[in-house]
């Protein structure tokens, strides 16, 4: 009686080929939530940050993030 054999190959997925913008949107999104949730300062001048907490004030406590 013949045993049936499984195959030892697997298939090998394509790599994903992700388009430059894609990455430059990446990091685009990355530095507007850093200074949505982080900067106090240290990539924006004081007038500058004052400016964006408080535009950004209400969403900041929000996400649960401490601002003051």
């Amino acid at each position: 009686m013949a045993v049936p054999t499984r195959s030892t190959t697997a298939a090998v997925p394509a790599p994903l080929a992700v388009p430059v913008w894609a990455y430059a949107l990446v990091a685009c999104a990355l530095l507007a939530l850093y200074v949505l949730l982080q900067d106090n300062g240290a990539l924006l001048t004081a007038s500058q940050a004052s400016w964006v907490h408080e535009v950004t004030h209400d969403a900041r406590h929000a996400l649960g993030v401490p601002c003051h």
